[in-house]
């Protein structure tokens, strides 16, 4: 069993190596699922002491004020021989012997990350103890809890301090050793105070009575420890500490021991309670009750780590892998994001996505209409073909039939058919546009690369303004073409029929209305058959020139411009946003945390 305790210190030490110490909603914390004895207490309760004493060892800083600022996580390990030696985690492969080197690295430790001011920090300092004289245990020094601030603490300090506490304490694997100081009145118990607000916390709450030996005389603290004034589910243990003269007379622990037995045993006050007292009784209750923890909770620690893992993995998948360093690596990249661009692009218009179903509606909606709403009536008006009529004949009227005329009329009629076929190539154009920009955005692999996303955009816009610049061309050159030549079959009948239908018609009959509204009735259903044929006309040529390039060739240009780029340059192309690099590098070691964890815990469980 002893073996788990050392399996939770492995991954507490992992957690802390790659920045899980709990707190950052961020990311999922193993952390906070672990195991742990957090040792909680006012600056003045002795539990400094209390830590020595289970120790063995006089290692802690000690002044006045804060001096415990950054969580300490003690975890000691009992030995069969050997001299005595401490282990930093950020000092791996450095063995401390003295001890009062291990209190000056605490403290420098400490500065490090808070400076020399009086500010606190979560992240946590791991130190290891091994000895023959210890049991196995995992312990967590939290600052002590104070009531004001002092010169050169901020005022916020009271309340960062008491935050800390109860966001280790607030865990339901936590095991509380709430230290309190005998000479002093329970109820105002800094420790208590926070077993009180929550009566949860009173099953997993030991707690710990110091300075017995400087009650005032006549006074003991039988009802404490026996529980009657203040219950709790677990024992209370009471431990007599060195006091400020041993400690600056160097009395060493072994010493301090053997007195703190000898004070139990000897009181008349506490002489039946003395097998459940003292520091080294403390030790061996923590540790037997942490292992009895970590033994019920390992498989809902399995359980949770097997779950974070695919989640984990999840989004990884969904960032995407680390950028190529290499330019064959890099262009192979961009080209993979292209192809993934591409591939949604093309679902918009193959109908795999909605959008192919709005350029169908330019097609049979919006084109007919607007060549439904041109002016052909105004254009063939009485008035107007009398005029053009008049215009086309100059001096000399015509013979037989206003041929001039009627051209002039079809080529003016037949000119506001332009109108509304460039009218259906924009419309198609800023559909695609619009089609670009939704598949950029529904791209999950551009979503890393703003830089490469905005020149993808730029590049497929650039490339659909060409397609335009060709479809309207084409689109003109379809109405010119009308214009340009007409269908003489259609007319050759026209003077026969009007000759066999008028045969009494003088030539002056032919300028009357009746004859300038047949020339206008004939050429517009002339025009009408035109426009039949350009509204199935326009549509092919949009497609052509338009929708059939930007499946077939939006990126071409895009591909040869990269080919010729550098590899720095291909590198700033593929400029990830930082945010998103942070994001991947955390669920990278987070995910790296919980794989190794698994892979401790299944050693120990298997071996067992």
């Amino acid at each position: 069993m002893e073996s788990l305790i050392g399996l939770i210190n492995r991954i507490q030490r992992a957690c802390t190596v790659l920045g899980d110490y709990g707190g950052n909603n961020a990311l999922p914390t193993l952390w906070e699922s672990l195991p742990s004895v957090v040792v909680v207490g006012g600056q003045s309760s002795g539990k400094s002491s209390v830590l020595e004493s289970i120790v063995g060892r006089d290692f802690l800083p000690r002044g006045s004020g804060i001096v415990t600022r950054r969580p300490l996580v003690l975890q000691l390990h009992r030995t069969e021989d050997g001299p005595d030696y401490a282990e930093f985690l950020h000092l791996p492969k450095k063995k401390f012997t003295d001890f009062a080197l291990v209190r000056k690295e605490i403290q420098d430790e400490t500065d490090r990350i808070t400076g020399r001011s009086k500010q606190i920090s979560p992240v946590p300092i791991h130190l290891s103890i091994y000895s023959r004289n210890v049991v196995n245990l995992t312990m967590i020094d939290l600052p002590g809890l104070t009531k004001i601030a002092v010169d050169g603490q901020p005022e916020s300090i009271v309340g960062d301090i008491e935050n800390m506490v109860r966001s280790y304490v607030e865990k339901e694997n936590t095991i509380i050793l709430a230290i309190s100081p005998a000479n002093q009145d329970i109820a105002t118990s800094d420790a208590m105070k926070l077993a009180r607000e929550n009566i949860a916390l009173g099953d997993r709450t030991f707690g710990v009575l110091t300075k017995l030996d400087l009650m005032d005389k006549g006074t003991n603290a039988i009802d404490v420890l026996e529980g009657h004034s203040y219950r709790l589910q677990r024992p209370w243990i009471g431990v007599v500490n060195r006091s400020q003269a041993d400690i600056n007379k160097s009395v060493d622990m072994i010493v301090a021991r053997r007195r703190e037995r000898e004070y139990f045993s000897s009181s008349p006050d506490y002489r039946h309670l003395a097998s459940r007292m003292g520091s080294e009784y403390l030790g061996r209750v923590l540790s037997k009750h942490l292992e009895a923890v970590i033994k019920a909770r390992i498989p809902s620690i399995q359980s949770l780590i097997n779950k974070t893992i695919t989640e984990l993995e999840a989004e990884l998948d969904r960032l995407g892998r680390p950028i190529a360093s290499d330019a064959g690596g890099q262009l192979y990249t961009v080209l993979e994001l292209c192809r993934a661009f591409d591939h949604v692009f093309k679902a918009y218009l193959d109908g795999g996505r909605p959008g192919g179903d709005r350029i169908y509606n330019v097609f049979d909606h919006q084109l007919p209409a607007a060549v439904k709403k041109l002016p052909f009536d105004r254009h063939l008006s009485i008035q107007n073909v009398r005029k053009v009529i008049a215009e086309a004949d100059g001096y000399q009227p015509h013979l037989i039939a206003p041929e001039q005329a009627y051209r002039r009329l079809i080529e003016g009629s037949l000119g506001y058919l332009r109108g509304p076929a460039e009218a259906a190539v924009d419309a198609v154009h800023f559909i695609l546009k619009e089609l670009v920009r939704k598949a950029i955005n529904e791209t999950q692999e551009l979503k890393r690369f703003p830089t490469f996303q905005a020149e993808l955009s730029a590049a497929a816009v650039e490339a659909l303004e060409r397609f335009r610049e060709d479809s309207r061309k084409f689109c003109q050159s379809l109405v010119d073409m009308e214009a340009g030549y007409l269908t003489v079959e259609y007319f050759r009948k026209l003077p026969q029929e009007v000759e066999k239908g008028h045969p009494n018609n003088t030539t002056a009959d032919r300028y009357g209305e009746a004859h300038l509204r047949r020339i206008g009735s004939n050429v517009l259903q002339y025009v009408h058959m035109v426009c039949e044929m350009l509204k199935n006309a326009v549509p092919k040529a949009v497609v052509h020139c338009q929708v059939r390039e930007a499946k077939r060739s939006l990126l071409h240009n895009f591909y040869a411009q990269i080919g010729k780029r550098e590899g720095k340059q291909l590198a700033q192309m593929l400029d990830e946003d930082p945010g998103l690099m942070e994001r991947r590098s955390a669920c990278g070691k987070r995910l790296d945390l919980y794989k190794s964890a698994r892979d401790e815990i299944d050693a120990v469980v298997w071996d067992k």
